[in-house]
């Protein structure tokens, strides 16, 4: 039975694959899952983070040179975008999430379209409040990036990669550093 299942999964992958032109390598790229593609940074804005402040988590998502993911806007309804979605511990509120543009690129398998997607290196941010109610101490926000990575013939399964943001908590009018000024310069002021 467990050989059966297997054989209609691979089954499975391989008509898939072929039916978006993908071929032999798209359903062996499909079958070993995900590649590692994306290499994730993740930084916070503030150090620590006093009660009552805003401040921000930048997640910079380095992408393999042979690869590309879909904006946060893609071209057609059907591609898979890009997003980032945290799970707010108490006393903190989201207050934006912010994507930056894509750029329009085409490829083999849409010679005749532009996709507007990320290559390179996209940074995705997080504008966050700690409210004077958040726990003093080590805060860890969990986050997950949602993307679809494709090279020029080839799409991976949508992948979720599970990240995470670590900081201090401190109490009401703590002095704080703004700290990774190159990651976060673009959108000051921060308070």
């Amino acid at each position: 039975m467990k050989k059966t299942w297997v054989g209609f999964l691979c089954a499975a992958v391989i008509a898939v694959a072929s039916v978006y032109g993908a071929g032999w390598s798209g359903a062996y790229a499909a079958a070993q899952g995900t590649a590692k593609v994306i290499t994730p940074h993740v930084y916070v804005s503030l150090d620590p983070v006093p009660r009552g402040r805003e401040f921000q988590v930048a997640v910079v998502a380095d992408i393999s040179s042979e690869y590309h993911m879909n904006s946060h806007k893609p071209t057609d309804a059907y591609l898979i975008p890009t997003t980032l979605t945290a799970e707010m511990p108490q006393g903190f509120e989201l207050l934006d999430t912010i994507y930056p543009d894509g750029h329009p690129e085409k490829f083999t398998f849409s010679p005749d379209k532009a996709l507007d997607v990320y290559s390179g290196s996209v940074t995705l941010r997080l504008r966050l409040q700690a409210k004077a109610t958040a726990d003093l101490g080590t805060t860890t926000i969990p986050m997950t990036l949602r993307y679809q990575a494709c090279s020029q013939t080839t799409c991976l399964p949508p992948a979720k990669l599970p990240l995470q943001a670590l900081f201090v908590t401190a109490p009401v009018g703590t002095a704080a550093r703004e700290v990774h000024a190159e990651i976060f310069a673009a959108l000051r002021p921060l308070r």
